[in-house]
């Protein structure tokens, strides 16, 4: 979603390369370009004043440290900058038990979905969810809201024939509190447009369950009329906070960007696809990074400690260092890949990598690749997966015609898998220095050093200089 921005605040700093002290005189024309690339974000022009001179005072005079250049020094005060302006500080739903959460919004914006993804997500952090359909407007509401309910195995209370939601709310709460759950996801009806229906509905309906977090579910691809969707709401039924959708689009990200300001509320869950699993907590700090191209480790490694089973990576690392790595194994590589994302989500967390790969089509190649090379070995026997010694013309060209690749492709694979069983048995023995996910997070929170300010250590304007990294 911010990938014009990035570049542009990117360029804006390649103008104070080899300056040797910030002043307003070589700063005007960088934050002229810096507040450009704002308001063609799409972010309001209060906001985006507001932030340039928030800049403006926290540069001028600063002499410039040794080890840092002035594009470096302020793109460490930009990058402050833009964590508070999304929302600096916890972003924590409350601790009560059972949690009531009422989802409201426009229709369209993706509330029963998000619904789902919040209940799958907070599943995992030990709570018991179970989902109220108080949408009796929309056709086929109550239907989407109970398949993706079963699609998690959280149950779900729907009542028919009635259009009264406040009532239906009440008895949903009876039967999940009487349930034992302590998770209780109320998901409202929408509008196309705010109406006086909608909103007397809702507030009735938060009068009688008492939600401990009213969650504004907005479409980020709406702009800043998101924002003014949002003051409205929380007008009416006082916002606890907002879930973004659609970040992974080609939307501008204005709104992400002016919600916090204007509204007063925070940005507490973004969705980032299509999937249940696609949801994520929202940590300003963090996108904060992503956007000045400085990648996001942390969350890398997150994804990665909650999608990659340690014990199955430990054994396929002992294998390949043992060079018993066949086709089965680079198969389960590929799953795994898989679960982090698509490679242009995983580039974008890397520090540098992420235009970097855009504009190098990296991303889309590497995809493409990763699905050629699983429909070749999907082609292949067990037996064959197994075995790659038995792969003779014959089999090959079979494979070949089986998952709709050329010969050629079939015998690259092939030949880049007895390069890495090459390569490994070469290498046999560093597998025992192989730390895990857990352990390298432990080293770099004990050298005092946050993952997400690599990219003002050295090198060029958002690109990292590994050389000064100390563990």
């Amino acid at each position: 979603m911010f990938e014009s921005l990035t570049d542009k605040l990117t360029n804006a700093m390649r103008h104070l390369r080899g300056t040797a002290k910030l002043s307003e005189e070589n700063m005007a024309e960088a934050l002229k370009e810096v507040r450009a690339a704002l308001l063609s974000a799409d972010v309001h022009f209060k906001v985006a004043r507001a932030f340039i001179e928030r800049v403006k005072e926290k540069c001028v005079g600063q002499d410039v440290l040794k080890t840092v250049t002035p594009g470096q020094q302020i793109i460490k005060i930009i990058n402050d900058e833009l964590t508070a302006l999304l929302g600096e500080g916890s972003t924590e739903l409350s601790k009560k038990k059972p949690l009531k959460i009422m989802m409201v919004g426009l229709q369209g914006g993706g509330k029963t979905t998000t619904s789902a993804k919040l209940a799958k997500a907070l599943k995992k952090d030990g709570y018991k969810p179970h989902l109220v359909a108080c949408d009796v407007y929309r056709p086929a509401a109550i239907d989407q809201l109970e398949t993706v309910a079963r699609q998690i195995d959280v149950p779900c209370f729907a009542k028919r024939g009635t259009p009264d939601v406040p009532a239906i709310g009440e008895e949903g709460l009876r039967v999940a509190t009487a349930s034992g759950d302590d998770l209780i996801i109320f998901d409202t009806a929408g509008r196309l447009q705010i109406d006086e229906q909608l909103i007397d509905e809702i507030k009735e309906l938060k009068r009688r369950v008492n939600p401990d977090e009213v969650l504004l579910v907005v479409d980020g691809a709406i702009g800043q009329e998101a924002v003014n969707v949002a003051k409205t709401f929380n007008e009416a039924v006082q916002l606890t906070g907002i879930v973004m959708t659609k970040l992974d689009g080609d939307a501008r990200g204005g709104a992400a960007l002016s919600m916090k300001e204007i509204t007063e509320v925070p940005i507490k869950f973004a969705g980032t696809g299509e999937k249940l699993d696609d949801f994520d907590v929202f940590h300003p700090d963090r996108m904060a990074s992503r956007i000045l191209g400085m990648g996001d480790v942390v969350s890398l490694v997150e994804k990665a400690q909650e999608s990659i089973d340690e014990k199955d990576a430990a054994n396929m690392a002992e294998r390949m260092m043992a060079g018993d790595f066949n086709f089965e194994d680079m198969l389960k590589q590929f799953s795994q890949i898989k679960k982090l994302g698509s490679m242009s989500s995983i580039m974008g967390m890397l520090p540098g990598m992420g235009k970097m790969a855009g504009n190098m089509g990296m991303d889309d190649k590497a995809e493409k690749q990763m699905k050629r090379s699983e429909a070749i070995i999907l082609s292949m026997t067990k037996v064959e997966r197994q075995k790659p010694q038995l792969l003779n013309s014959s089999r090959r060209t079979r494979i070949a015609r089986g998952s709709g690749t050329k010969l050629a492709e079939v015998n690259q694979l092939i030949k880049q898998h007895m390069q890495m069983k090459k390569m490994m048995k070469k290498m046999q023995g560093g597998g025992k220095k192989m730390g895990n996910m857990k352990k390298m997070m432990k080293q770099m929170k004990a050298s005092g050093m946050d993952p997400n300010q690599m990219g003002g250590m050295g090198g060029g304007a958002g690109m990292p200089n590994l050389d000064n990294l100390k563990f």
